[in-house]
């Protein structure tokens, strides 16, 4: 390790420079907002993420850099303020091994709907698994219309080439904070664990990463066409063309402003079907050049089978999204009906979870099947498609239950960072935690470390014939050596579609 000891902290030599770091645990040393790319704005605005420059001295980085311009206001996590630009920085938790190098390394990629949030959400703090013996890595990328809109002129998906640039940054300088290069696990949820599987398909992070970990992946990407139209939507709201010099004559706050209005007026004017119900018009572009085809097309191919996979889903996906507004809500057999049509949902699916949920009002039906139609079955899919293209990949499911807590979207997050206390962590898992919801922490955390340092999390891979699931539960998980739930039945006639970069803007938005 690379690293010296002083009064005021301990210190890492970079590539760029050296770096001030902080104790924050026993034995960890957090070593936070380490830039990995210079600030991507004036004449970086809209281009692929550019060298950092180099600095002399010794850069103090005991705090957390600033986050992505969005309108969001998350607990206990930093705001963007206008005027923010070194917003592509690393952060790093090292427990300093006595060896001094050679620890698995984690890196992770934060949700958010690809529009808000940052790695500085205190749910994501990564010092309880590095002390399970982890160099655990964060980062901060371009949200919202900065990371994900339409330019023309300019590369498509920059938030994603700004994680495989992150990702470079691990390769060239993580051995410095005792972590091994060649064996870097990539992971994230919702938005993020999308991100990880779009980076299995992207030559510009071939190589970068041996493993990875992908919580509750939507099914949801963007056509070049699809991505045009929103960018037609937002520049029409903040009053110039829809061309990059009219976009680059916008400020990021007045983009953000844009942004937030054109998503609003999606449920009564939606860009695509799926937009009407979940306004996320933020998504990777499959546009043939950055991310040349859908992930779940690139899986079954095997294009990333060198790569280990574990993808885990919660079983009540939907029902959070419900709760904080970010879904529409159904609630009447005709509007479910309408729901099916958008999506191309056969009726035999929508009669099935009638049969499974005889005495379930509407919403509850509604919550279910849009759960495993946009999460469920498609991160499951994923994890068989892998292993039919040559690779390995592991299953589970989150299954917690308690009183006053449903098993959704999010929840599993804090159990597998080990960050059940956190500022905000009640609200996602119904309540403050006891001795099972501990429990189960430790052994979902101890799977996360495991498979990051072995590829093997403690339970058999999915196979072209079989399907093993884990489901994470309390007082005690299951193990099924073949999937038994009874949603997965009736998805096998279900095909989701392939993307093309220059599907129609009303295409079915597929995988």
């Amino acid at each position: 390790m690379s690293k010296r000891s002083c009064a005021s902290g301990t210190v890492f030599r970079t590539a760029s420079g050296h770096a001030r770091g902080k104790e924050v645990a026993d034995g960890v040393v957090a070593v936070l907002g380490v830039p990995y790319a210079a600030p991507p704005f004036g004449v970086r605005r809209f281009r692929e993420p550019q060298s950092v420059p180099a600095w002399d001295g010794v850069r103090d980085c005991t705090a957390f850099g600033p986050v992505a311009p969005q309108s969001a206001e998350l607990p206990g996590a930093p705001v963007w303020r206008p005027g923010d630009e070194d917003v592509l920085t690393v952060n790093v938790w090292t427990p300093e091994p006595a060896d001094g190098a050679g620890l698995p390394v984690f890196f992770w990629i934060h949700g958010g709907a690809n529009t808000m949030g940052s790695s500085a959400q205190p749910d994501f703090d990564g010092a309880t698994l590095a002390r399970a013996g982890l160099v655990v890595v964060s980062c901060n990328f371009r949200l919202g219309f900065e990371g994900y809109g339409h330019v023309p002129g300019f590369p498509d998906n920059r938030g994603l080439l700004d994680q495989a640039a992150a990702l470079r940054w691990v390769r060239e300088n993580i051995a410095a904070f005792g972590g091994d290069p060649g064996n870097v696990t990539v992971a994230g949820h919702s938005s993020g664990g999308s991100a990880v599987v779009c980076l299995m398909a992207m030559e510009q992070a071939r190589g970068l990463f041996r493993r990875a970990v992908a919580h509750s992946v939507p099914h949801v990407l963007h056509s070049v066409a699809v991505a045009a139209a929103v960018t037609g939507r937002i520049a029409a709201e903040a009053g110039v063309a829809p061309t990059a010099e009219g976009l680059l004559s916008v400020p990021p706050e007045e983009l953000v402003a844009a942004s937030d209005k054109a998503a609003a007026r999606c449920a009564a004017d939606p860009v695509t079907p799926i937009h009407a119900y979940a306004p996320v018009i933020f998504q990777p572009v499959v546009d043939g050049e950055v991310l040349p085809t859908a992930p779940l097309s690139a899986l079954a191919r095997g294009t990333a089978r060198d790569v280990d996979l574990l993808v885990c889903h919660a079983v009540e996906e939907q029902w959070f999204l419900h709760t904080v507004g970010a879904v529409r809500e159904v609630t009447t057999e005709a509007a479910l009906a309408e729901f099916a049509e958008a999506l191309r949902l056969p009726a035999a699916v929508v009669d099935g979870y009638a049969g499974l949920m005889p005495d379930a009002p509407v919403l509850d039906r509604y919550l279910a099947l849009f759960g495993d139609a946009q999460f469920g079955e498609y991160t499951t899919r994923l994890a068989e498609h892998h292993a039919r293209g040559g690779g390995r990949a592991h299953l589970a499911r989150f299954a917690r239950r308690r009183e006053g807590a449903r098993p959704w979207h999010t929840a599993d997050v804090p159990f597998a960072f080990g960050n059940l206390d956190a500022a905000g962590a009640d609200f996602l898992i119904g309540g403050d935690p006891d001795d099972h919801d501990r429990a189960l922490s430790r052994r979902m955390l101890g799977a996360w470390a495991d498979f990051a340092a072995t590829g093997d999390p403690g339970w058999p891979a999915v196979t072209a014939d079989r399907t093993p699931v884990k489901s994470w539960a309390r007082p005690g998980d299951r193990l099924a050596y073949d999937d038994p739930s009874g949603p997965r039945a009736l998805w096998q006639e279900v095909h989701y579609g392939v993307l093309h970069p220059r599907q129609a803007p009303h295409g079915t938005p597929g995988a």
